[in-house]
């Protein structure tokens, strides 16, 4: 089963992910995308790393997260990727590299055996930013998530903690 969570910043789309992973009683890999460029991010990071079992491995992938998530799928396995926001801004400034990798991850994600959950900040609900790279980080977020949400079986929005599910079965 692949899912796909989007919400807001501290929308808990995290929180659900990581009990969705816990719940299915597999093993559970983390994927983690973000660097700590600074300390505000180092703290997010560690208390992400707080909650997380400690029997939970752990992959540390900013940029090639197809091949990372080649390499730990498994059948009887479940990948929680957080977050593709995150990874789409580390690919991003390079445009050979984000086409090559976001093209890899939408063609590798159907065929990854096991269970996967993506985690994605949804940015397309605001205002239109000023900025031109910004404007290009939120349109292929979007595009992104489209994409990705034609390959999941279950697409979810969180708001407030609460899930809505907007494509497949609840659980």
């Amino acid at each position: 089963m692949k899912e796909l969570i989007l919400g807001g910043a501290r929308s808990g789309k995290s929180a659900l992910a990581e009990r969705l992973a816990h719940e299915s009683g597999l093993a559970v890999t983390y994927v983690a995308t973000a660097t700590a460029g600074d300390a505000e991010m180092a703290g997010r990071i560690a208390h992400h790393r707080e909650r997380r079992p400690a029997e939970w491995s752990m992959v540390e992938e900013p940029r090639h997260l197809a091949a990372a998530l080649q390499g730990a799928a498994a059948p009887g396995h479940c990948l929680l990727v957080d977050c593709l926001t995150l990874w789409l801004n580390n690919v991003i400034a390079d445009e050979a590299l984000f086409q090559h990798e976001r093209t890899a991850l939408l063609e590798a994600l159907p065929g990854l055996p096991g269970r996967v959950i993506l985690v994605s900040n949804e940015v397309g609900m605001g205002i239109v930013p000023l900025g031109e790279l910004t404007r290009r980080y939120c349109d292929e977020a979007g595009r992104l998530h489209q994409g990705l949400a034609q390959l999941c079986d279950r697409v979810t929005l969180v708001a407030a903690g609460l899930p809505l599910i907007l494509k497949g079965n609840k659980q």
